[in-house]
């Protein structure tokens, strides 16, 4: 599986980075058999890249990476996890994390913590529950409404711990395109995180992101290319952004899957190859629940995706005339 160095750190990816939420048990229950082996069928599958954050499952995601990591060479893969997100003990709640997204216990509340101090805490957490001395990447995790304390305190500590060597690259996480473009501007970061921005059914990241981060050499890895997973299945029921799918949404999915079939090609096929057109991307991050679903994605990304599927796609204004495609053997 082909690699690339995240902008100029150094440190490097695989085309296809597993994404660990659902091992976290996102949305229903994931057993430690079934995330190991999903685990171990990415690493047969020559993915060396996993991408962790204490919000997936309150921590399980990480437990789980770390234990299907302990004792494969430490140097072989690259482990990305994020920060702003500090787990706090919720001893007196017996209920569940559903309402967050997750199967799992509500044994920890989450608190939103941007601060120097609370980078630092949270990554030595994560240390802890990943069982590693170190990680690679370390992304700022979603500062919607904290953008400011990001930039001015959480920034300069991920910049500080790159300096002295302790992680490798450093970035930021979000499914939107305003601030990761500030961060790419006003900082030093290496690596963007985008999801569901930049897929073959919405090319939001086209306007401005991804044009400054290839400007400024820095790499970008793409999440939520099937938008949800209405690019899975799209039909009556479908979901887009976790919500209900409007119609008009629904419509533009039901022709890109018309498209992409006509040309022998399954939806998912294309949508997984598609962020590989621009030059800025430098993986695609996906999930998986097991090992079953690990070794389709990887088939599916080997699918021949011809030349004639992208033009019909501008032909009937899919796609704008100036949006990259792959090309062949991408």
């Amino acid at each position: 599986m082909r690699t690339t160095t995240l902008g100029g750190s150094g440190v490097r990816v695989t085309g296809l980075v597993f994404g660990t939420a659902g091992i976290g048990n996102l949305y229903r229950p994931v057993t430690d058999e079934e995330a190991a082996a999903a685990l171990e069928a990415a690493w047969d599958a020559g993915i060396r890249a996993f991408d962790t954050a204490p919000h997936y499952g309150l921590g399980l995601s990480e437990r789980r990476l770390g234990a299907a990591l302990r004792g494969r060479p430490r140097e072989d893969c690259t482990v990305s996890t994020k920060v702003g997100r500090r787990l706090v003990p919720d001893d007196g709640n017996a209920g569940d994390d559903l309402a967050n997204g997750f199967a799992v216990p509500a044994t920890h509340r989450r608190v939103w913590d941007f601060s120097a101090d609370g980078v630092l805490r949270s990554l030595e957490a994560s240390l802890d529950r990943l069982g590693l001395d170190r990680v690679d990447v370390v992304l700022l995790h979603d500062p919607d409404d904290h953008a400011e304390q990001a930039l001015r305190e959480a920034y300069p500590a991920l910049e500080r711990l790159r300096g002295e060597g302790v992680v490798g690259a450093i970035g930021i996480g979000m499914n939107q395109c305003a601030v990761p473009a500030r961060f790419v501007r006003e900082t030093d970061i290496d690596v963007v995180l985008l999801a569901g921005r930049y897929t073959l059914l919405e090319q939001e990241g086209l306007a401005d992101l991804l044009p400054a981060a290839a400007a400024r050499g820095r790499g970008v890895l793409v999440g939520g290319v099937l938008n949800s997973g209405l690019l899975a299945d799209p039909g009556p029921g479908a979901t887009y952004d976790y919500a209900p799918v409007p119609d008009a949404v629904l419509d533009r999915a039901l022709r890109l899957k018309a498209v992409t079939e006509r040309h022998g090609v399954p939806l998912r096929a294309a949508a997984l190859r598609f962020p590989f057109g621009h030059p800025a991307v430098a993986g695609v991050l996906t999930g998986a629940r097991s090992a079953d679903e690990v070794r389709d994605t990887v088939e599916l990304l080997r699918c021949a995706v011809p030349d004639a599927l992208w033009d019909d796609l501008r032909a009937e204004g899919l796609l704008d005339h100036d949006t990259p495609v792959p090309k062949p053997g991408c």
